[in-house]
């Protein structure tokens, strides 16, 4: 066992033993998204998030865009491709309309996984359980969460805990290191001692 995966501790290594992310480390990664945010909705959230090329306002509705497309993916099942639909949030929408998006889209992501049957399987680059589009969801809104308290000029780290399980599913061949940084710099968006600076990153989600 890695120093890695001894950070989160026995419980947390148990879960990633049971198959990893579920639907309630997408909750997990919505509530810690708005706890931080809500209370800045009144900031300029036309600057640039972080290291991204959006805005911060357009980052919050791209984490919505992408925790409506996977609960699609995870509901409709589809073996090929993604569905054949997107989300729209509409620009004239304020920071605390757009959040509310993103908590809407994460419950229907997290009520499609627990309502997975056994076996389930939908697509993202190959055939993906529900945990995979679960990690992809939460690690998506951590993120991006990150990049937005960056433009606000926030002081905010994802959960390592929650960096631990993500990376454990989606990045298995991490570096050992504190999941928080090691998540960050395995997409692209920190140092981490010993290691080049990472351009180009991919999940790898599809495990089926």
């Amino acid at each position: 066992m890695t120093d890695r995966h001894r950070h989160g501790g026995a419980k947390m290594n148990r879960r990633c033993q049971d198959g990893g992310v579920d639907e309630h480390d997408v909750d997990s990664a919505v509530r810690a998204m708005v706890d931080i945010l809500a209370p800045h909705a009144a900031a300029d959230w036309s600057v640039q998030a972080g290291s991204v090329e959006w805005s911060c306002w357009s980052t919050a509705a791209h984490v919505a865009h992408d925790l409506l497309a996977y609960a699609g993916q995870v509901a409709a099942r589809p073996r090929g491709g993604y569905l054949p639909f997107d989300l729209e949030v509409r620009r004239d929408a304020t920071v605390d309309d757009c959040l509310a998006a993103v908590q809407a889209c994460g419950t229907l992501l997290s009520s499609a996984i627990a309502t997975s049957p056994a076996g389930a399987v939908g697509w993202h680059y190959g055939p993906t359980d529900p945990s995979g589009f679960a990690a992809m969801g939460a690690a998506e809104t951590l993120l991006h969460t990150y990049d937005i308290t960056r433009g606000l000029g926030l002081n905010w780290r994802p959960p390592g805990s929650l960096c631990l399980a993500i990376l454990h599913r989606l990045v298995p061949d991490a570096p050992a290191g504190e999941p928080a940084q090691v998540l960050l710099w395995v997409t692209g968006r920190a140092d981490l001692d010993g290691h080049r600076r990472v351009t180009e990153w991919v999940w790898k989600a599809a495990n089926v």
